[in-house]
């Protein structure tokens, strides 16, 4: 186990490796740990020789792949003398002790190694055989400051900015009250929830993430449905137990008493210390008479004590998915089973939340009248429950398809895997039933109206399916589609090529660049700034899945180079995270200071619809004195949607001649009788075509001005 690190003037080891093949003295516990505050190494080693040798020892410890410390020593040497290794004994061996530093060497160490989080740093301790000089063991570990990016608080922030998202999501539904059309609010609640669902997978490929990029992604794991409980993972445990689990080197308990060492899951790697520790039968006798033990921070002395192994720490080799989640506490093996709790349990909280509602708008009603936007819930519950869980089936596709090839590849138990493959299917036949319904839809409306706009317009089908297309613009619904496509090629990839990090970026930037490619020929979503977040989002995924692929091992890329890489994507990301909590507070209070717009199209709907209805022929608002093309009379007539329709003036009629409308003298008699209109021409002078100059001319106001205006006003009052 490492010696705790005191974060400020601490560096200490973390976790070890065996760095040697054939090595004639096996390391089983390295701790390593310098003060600057008093200069001094501290060192805890343990471990077995199959002969006694004297050694001499190396200590090597680098940051960001550049040396900036090395000192060699002879256990042998009164000025260095650690009598438990003068010479190491045969048979096994522990020795603790420390070094003072001169001040000239404890200077080459920079300053900031002391201040970074997530200090990319390694201790290696070489042991060489005094007599011929050959290499007899090697260890590495890696060096820590207590310093990290994973902090509750990151989960915590983020968390909030979901919240607040879905709260604002929830308030522009209810405020539509199902009004057709009605766009959602950008960012949403799912946009937030992939964003940071793709945060947390771009941490879970096979690949050396710098210690800094890999603590920072840890802290949405939330947002794919890990969540650390030991209880649930206990129960997991006795489930997979029962059903064919083996939990020798994959449990809770297990976890709980592991280091995990991350590697880059490549092949060629050397011999490691995984998954336990393997103790010769004389490792658990030591003779405490000749020397000090301090094995993990367990210190045996006096008498014939000897050491407990079940306080020894093992090592565990760690890399991709099952790194990811381990860090978690939670076993490689427990991982679907832990998803699939964590779900049914948001699954159940949603359905006692709407079941509540719907109690409080049952009592409500047998006392009061509500109001009428709670209407439609009260009649449609159960739709509203199957639509709420289709949501969050969308939202959950991409990552619960990945959790679900990682159990069919690394899972041990049978039922696990059969639940596995029964939830993946019901998810799949789900939106594949919703896909083909709407695409049917949507080729019927075409068919009978020349365009797919009904799937906005008709209410029973907007209220029905527009979860799948209500961001988008009417002639891009169908982007849903390769958006699905899109989260389930993302989750195979992933669990399909874990362990083999070049495989998993490849595809991930295959996939990602189709996506942006996507949404950049169409932009599709329905306001401008649905269109800039979004495709802003997809840019930063794929610019991260280039900066992953400097992580890749087999490229070779320097460790300062990848630490730097790291660095710039926790930046890029934090930022694009505060943009989006920004927008969403803009969005808030946007809702909250301007009046609904649906509300408002409706009111105003109502409103010209009671007044035409009340029209007199002598009213003043009389539809012939208004001008049906003025763009100060919004909706007038109002359309069957709340919009405004023109209408085409009215054809002459056919046959309009005496015969059909009766004598003409009689017509033009009473439009003599009546005012003058402003004209002054004698009606009873030759020549004049009566009927022609009627037909010509438009209903004016009367003008009042001349005297012969106001002479013919005064007549006909």
């Amino acid at each position: 186990m490492p010696v705790a690190a005191v974060a400020g003037d601490v560096l200490s080891s973390s976790g070890f490796t065996n760095c040697l093949n054939n090595a004639t003295i096996t390391v089983q516990t390295a701790n390593v740990q310098f003060d600057r505050t008093s200069l001094t190494v501290t060192f805890d080693v343990a471990g077995t020789s199959s002969t006694e040798q004297k050694v001499t020892a190396e200590l090597v410890v680098t940051a960001y792949g550049n040396q900036v410390y090395s000192k060699s020593f002879n256990p042998c040497d009164p000025a260095t003398l650690v009598s438990e290794l003068c010479p190491v004994p045969a048979g096994t061996f522990a020795a603790h002790g420390s070094q003072t530093i001169p001040p000239t060497y404890a200077s080459q160490i920079p300053a900031i190694a002391f201040s970074i989080p997530d200090l990319d740093g390694e201790a290696t301790l070489n042991l060489k055989s005094a007599e011929g000089g050959q290499d007899v063991a090697c260890v590495q570990s890696g060096v820590t400051n207590g310093l990290t990016l994973e902090m509750p608080a990151i989960s915590y922030v983020a968390i909030g900015i979901g919240g607040a998202a879905l709260l604002l999501t929830g308030l522009s539904a209810l405020g539509s009250a199902g009004a057709v059309g009605a766009h959602a609010p950008s960012p949403g609640f799912g946009t937030v929830l992939a964003w940071f669902q793709g945060l947390a997978m771009n941490g879970m490929l096979s690949v050396n993430y710098p210690p800094v990029y890999r603590s920072f992604t840890k802290n949405f794991a939330f947002a794919t449905g890990l969540v650390p409980w030991n209880a649930m993972q206990d129960s997991i445990d006795r489930f997979r137990n029962s059903t064919g689990g083996n939990l020798t080197a994959d449990s809770v308990q297990y976890l709980q008493n592991a280091t995990l060492v991350f590697t880059d899951g490549s092949s060629n790697t050397t011999s490691f210390a995984k998954r336990g520790l393997v103790f010769g039968s004389e490792a658990f006798a030591l003779d405490i008479r000749q020397i000090t033990t301090d094995v993990n921070g367990t210190q045996a002395g006096g008498g014939n004590a000897t050491v407990n192994s079940d306080s020894t720490k093992v090592t565990e080799v760690v890399h991709g998915i099952a790194g990811y989640v381990e860090q978690l506490t939670i076993p490689q093996a427990n991982t679907f089973m832990t998803v699939l709790l964590i779900s049914a349990i948001v699954i159940a909280a949603i359905t006692v939340g709407i079941l509540l509602f719907k109690v409080i708008l049952e009592t409500w009603a047998l006392f009061a009248s509500f109001p009428k936007k709670f209407t439609s819930f009260r009649k449609r519950y159960w739709r509203l429950l199957a639509k709420t869980i289709t949501n969050l089936i969308l939202l959950l596709y991409g990552v619960w398809t990945l959790y679900c090839i990682f159990q069919f590849t690394n899972g041990d138990s049978w039922a696990a895997k059969i639940l596995a493959g029964v939830t993946l299917a019901i998810f799949t036949a789900i939106l594949g039933f919703f896909t083909v319904r709407i695409w049917y839809l949507a080729r019927k409306y075409k068919t009978a109206e020349g365009d797919s706009s009904a799937l906005y317009e008709n209410k029973e089908t907007w209220v029905k399916y527009s979860l799948f297309y209500d961001s988008y613009k009417k002639q891009y619904w169908w982007i849903f589609m390769p958006a699905i496509i899109y989260m389930f090629a993302k989750g195979c990839v992933i669990a399909a090529g874990d362990g083999h990090g070049l495989v998993q970026t490849a595809g991930q930037l295959i996939v990602e660049s189709l996506m942006i490619c996507l949404l950049l020929f169409t932009r599709p979503y329905a306001t401008k700034g649905g269109n800039w977040i979004n495709i802003t989002i997809q840019v930063v995924r794929g610019l991260s899945v280039i900066c992953i692929l400097v992580f890749v091992e087999q490229l070779g890329i320097a460790q300062t180079t990848k630490t730097v890489t790291g660095v710039v994507l926790i930046v890029v990301q934090s930022v694009l995270t505060a943009v989006l909590a920004i927008l969403i507070a803009v969005n808030a209070i946007i809702a909250c200071c301007q009046e609904n717009p649906h509300r408002k199209r409706r009111k105003a709907a109502e409103k010209l619809n009671r007044e035409f209805d009340n029209l007199t022929p002598l009213d003043a608002r009389n539809s012939l004195l208004i001008d049906p093309s003025d763009s100060k009379l919004p909706g007038y007539p109002m359309g069957p949607y709340g919009g405004s329709r023109s209408y085409a003036p009215v054809a002459e009629a056919v046959g309009t001649g005496p015969g059909r409308w009766g004598p003409r003298d009689s017509s033009d008699n009473l439009v003599r009788s009546a005012a003058g209109m402003g004209h002054t021409r004698d009606p009873s002078e030759d020549g004049y075509d009566y009927a022609a100059s009627l037909n010509g001319r438009q209903p004016t106001i009367p003008n009042l001005q001349s005297d012969q205006g106001r002479q013919n006003a005064r007549r006909v009052l």
